[in-house]
């Protein structure tokens, strides 16, 4: 299958039977986020990956009780930055030195450009933007999972103070944004497995300007 069959070939599972995805494809997934472009090359986020039952079993109340939580194979809660700080930017901008070898003057000058704007910022507006490049990587995970031909369900109705705090994400600076459980559907239960899958058309969705 290539990518567009893998795409058309997924969607939102709405429940899974609980068969482990093989460590190996879950390293590929996650592996794809980790290179997902992010704006300045930050990567503001955190991607906590969840195996203990418990655990899923302490979220899924807070996520509208959502069984694809505690019947998944891994949940992948993306968190991203609470805020933009001094510290977390030169640790970014230093990691570029570091792995490249050597210092430019114009990513230099960048650094004290976004020193001079990020950590000024609201504090609310900083998660926003952070959690903007938390998706972008999240998105990798879904289309990567796809490939790998393991499902994937984007989701967005928890409780994400809820979440944050069995996680424990605030104590570390971070906050829940979206959740990704990963796993092998149940088609047996899934009223959307066997449903045409429905989009904009082409000439809807896209403007094309020469």
């Amino acid at each position: 299958m290539d990518l567009l069959e893998r795409l058309n070939w997924r969607y939102a599972a709405k429940a899974m039977n609980g068969e482990k995805v093989p460590q190996e494809k879950i390293d590929r997934i996650l592996e794809a986020a980790r290179l997902a472009a992010t704006s300045s090359g930050l990567q503001p986020f955190e991607i906590v990956v969840i195996t203990n039952q418990e655990v899923k079993e302490k979220i899924r109340p807070v996520a509208w009780n959502q069984s694809t939580v505690t019947d998944c194979s891994h949940l992948l809660v993306f968190a991203a930055w609470d805020t933009y700080t001094e510290k977390r930017i030169n640790e970014a901008f230093d990691l570029v030195n570091e792995v490249r070898g050597f210092k430019n003057e114009g990513w230099e000058a960048y650094r004290q450009k976004l020193l001079g704007m990020y950590p000024q910022q609201d504090k609310e507006v900083s998660f926003e933007h952070a959690s903007k490049q938390a998706y972008i990587a999240f998105t990798h995970a879904m289309i990567a999972a796809a490939f790998e031909e393991v499902d994937a369900t984007p989701m967005e109705g928890f409780d994400a103070k809820e979440v944050d705090e069995i996680l424990g994400l605030r104590e570390k600076g971070l906050r829940s944004s979206v959740l990704l459980p990963v796993g092998y559907r149940k088609q047996s239960e899934d009223w959307l497995v066997d449903l045409v899958k429905v989009r904009k058309s082409k000439e809807t969705l896209i403007t094309e300007i020469d």
